[in-house]
């Protein structure tokens, strides 16, 4: 008996070991996944992104920015490229830069490059984005351009390291759910604590992927929430909760790559808010939303993956002439005056202004995991109806790839109040609001790209509007 012993255990150890080949060798469930991170903190002072009353540049940090990479490849050799970063946003100007070398140096076009920003106010500001609201001179706009041109070059070689960082891998997703996002538009800020009752809408969903090697052990996990990142509102570089969760989960899993996606979180914001102690705590909650995630049973995405990319035009609603300009130029101040001064250099420079402007919108199916990524900064309700439409699983991204303006539903646009309605176009330079109907052209646009990689699923969406 004594003697049989060992060869038992041997049996049995051969077991496991062919149990587990037998798995490792399944192509239906084998990535190649590759990560990679970079620091984009400036190195020198420049100015921050996304508020207007700002009066200096930013030379301190609370912690690192960071931009991160994961590149997927599927078992039949199919490619995706995910970049986050602590940025206020790119303009399509940008964007494009970076995914035209992309092009060149990995061979990836549009449809397999998402760009997404969490869209801190506490990360710097970016060439074309945003400008106008900021009391630049002609130094700073150097500065920003300086730091945008390095930041290009910064995501290329980070994504070239990804793709060399690729081993076999598993990939799982689920949703969670974290609450302490508000709908600004609907609550005022200075009276939350007298109110008993908080108005929507909002989305609370956790969307989370987790990375697996062979051995089961967790290489990557990517997140997102639909929230403003505007708890911090001074002069050090932060990426805000979204920043504070990512190291708290790196802390939590030392090899594991945290990266956070911005959702549709446009009327949403952080709140009570502005302090350092109110940051850690919203990054500390979320944190524990991925870890509930990721420590229970996900859903396994065969390998497989589908991209697909567009651009439709969304109509501007009214275009000013040159005397409705002039007559801004004079009367107005700040950054509306800046806007007017920009319109008519425009019109002066090529003769007419644009009435429409060109939206990406972009799907990707990862198994059956649906990810839908919108341009601008994305209020609510589109992710609401866009889950109504298409189920509660999938994963809604703004923020991707230009973000340019806000962009509200039809029922917003005719209350006319707010930020998101009144101002917006003065922000990001665009010639007017938006037309009536931009909701629907962009929803029939999506369900329309679903429908192109196979996953609509239900057919009476598509008239659901």
């Amino acid at each position: 008996m004594n003697k049989l012993l060992p060869f038992s255990i041997f049996l049995f150890l051969f077991m496991i070991y062919e149990c587990r080949c037998e798995i490792v060798t399944d192509n239906t469930l084998i990535w190649r996944v590759g990560t990679a991170t970079t620091v984009i903190t400036p190195k020198e002072s420049i100015w921050m992104g996304g508020y207007a009353d700002r009066i200096k540049p930013a030379k301190e940090k609370l912690h690192d920015l960071w931009a991160k990479a994961i590149y997927l490849q599927d078992a039949n050799g199919h490619l995706a490229l995910l970049i986050t970063c602590d940025l206020i946003g790119f303009s399509k100007s940008i964007s494009d830069r970076v995914k035209n070398k992309l092009y060149d140096k990995l061979g990836l076009d549009k449809a397999q490059i998402i760009l997404n920003t969490s869209h801190t106010h506490s990360g710097p500001a970016t060439s074309d984005n945003l400008i106008n609201i900021y009391p630049l001179n002609n130094k700073q706009l150097m500065l920003i351009d300086k730091y945008t041109e390095w930041l290009c070059e910064q995501l290329v070689e980070l994504s070239m390291k990804a793709k060399q960082n690729c081993e076999p891998a598993k990939v799982f997703s689920q949703n969670g759910t974290v609450r302490f996002q508000v709908n600004r538009r609907n609550n005022i800020e200075p009276e939350l604590t007298n109110l008993s009752e908080l108005k929507g809408p909002n989305d609370y969903s956790v969307p989370v992927l987790k990375i697996e090697d062979v051995r089961g052990n967790i290489k990557a996990i990517v997140f997102g929430y639909a929230c403003h990142p505007t708890v911090l509102n001074g002069y050090q570089w932060s990426g805000d909760y979204p920043g504070f969760a990512q190291i708290e989960l790196e802390k939590n899993y030392p090899e594991v790559v945290a990266m956070f996606f911005q959702g549709a979180g446009a009327d949403q914001n952080p709140l009570p808010r502005r302090s350092i102690s109110l940051a850690k705590q919203y990054g500390k909650e979320l944190a524990a939303a991925v870890e509930q995630v990721i420590s229970e049973p996900m859903q396994e995405l065969h390998s497989e993956i589908a991209t697909i990319y567009t651009e439709i035009l969304l109509d501007f609603d009214s275009i000013p002439t040159e005397r409705e300009l002039r007559e801004n130029e004079k009367e107005m101040t700040g950054y509306e005056k800046k806007w007017a001064e920009s319109m008519l250099a425009k019109l002066k420079r090529k003769g007419s202004l644009p009435t429409s402007y060109s939206y990406p919108i972009q799907v990707w199916r990862l198994g059956n995991q649906v990810i839908i990524c919108l341009g601008g900064e994305v209020l609510i309700s589109y992710a609401i109806r866009l889950k109504k439409m298409l189920g509660e699983n999938i994963f809604v991204m703004g923020y991707s790839n230009d973000v340019t303006g806000y962009i509200p539903p039809d029922s917003e646009l005719l209350t006319k109040r707010g930020e998101e309605i009144q101002s917006s176009h003065f922000e990001f330079d665009l010639p007017s609001k938006w037309k009536l109907g931009t909701e629907d052209a962009i929803l029939k646009e999506v369900l329309s790209l679903i429908r192109q990689i196979g996953m609509l699923t239900k057919p009476e969406s598509i008239t659901n509007f």
